[in-house]
């Protein structure tokens, strides 16, 4: 995949598949040198142990549809060709933490891509969802809550096109906050 928003879609899914009401998304830039560490955290069915081990296996999927799931497998080839690595804890009927690490000015680190269209796209076919969005740096730090951002809504829908163009402009402003003048780039 050629950008983390893309990997965050594809995680995402996983998760909406799993039967996750509550997602959370988080991405920071942290340590020396500098990490730009995405995670996602659900409250899914999670993995067995067994499952968890064959997880990176591009042929070990639970889908029916086809053989082969090559999500996973991609996202750790993205952050291991970036100095980081792919970490991830599941437990059977609690959920799962998956978190990719990414050298923040490795050559092969590959662009955030558009987060923010992602999101509002994620949010707009699962309004029923909690999400829950992180953004932190030394810099600065931004979140947004559709939980609470629904008690503000007062009734409208959170799937509204004014409310969801507003959500996707309030992440980039975050993204531009937190990291610095351009959306696909960490600075």
């Amino acid at each position: 995949m050629k950008d983390i928003s893309l990997h965050l879609m594809d995680i995402a899914q996983n998760s909406i598949v799993a039967g996750a009401d509550r997602i959370s998304i988080s991405l920071s830039v942290q340590g020396d040198p500098q990490m730009l560490i995405f995670e996602i955290l659900d409250n899914g069915k999670g993995m067995d142990a067994e499952f968890l081990k064959k997880v990176t296996d591009p042929f070990k999927t639970s889908r029916t549809t086809r053989n082969v799931g090559l999500g996973i497998p991609l996202l750790m080839q993205s952050a291991n060709m970036a100095g980081g690595e792919l970490i991830i804890q599941s437990e059977l009927g609690k959920g799962t933490k998956l978190q990719a690490k990414f050298e923040v000015k490795h050559i092969d680190r590959i662009p955030l891509g558009d987060i923010s269209e992602t999101i509002k796209m994620l949010i707009m076919a699962n309004p029923n969802i909690s999400w829950s969005i992180h953004f932190t740096s030394q810099k600065d730090n931004f979140t947004l809550d559709t939980d609470e951002l629904k008690h503000h809504l007062d009734g409208v829908s959170i799937a509204n096109n004014n409310v969801l163009e507003w959500i996707q402009n309030t992440i980039t402003d975050g993204i531009k906050s937190v990291y610095g003048g351009v959306l696909d780039e960490v600075n």
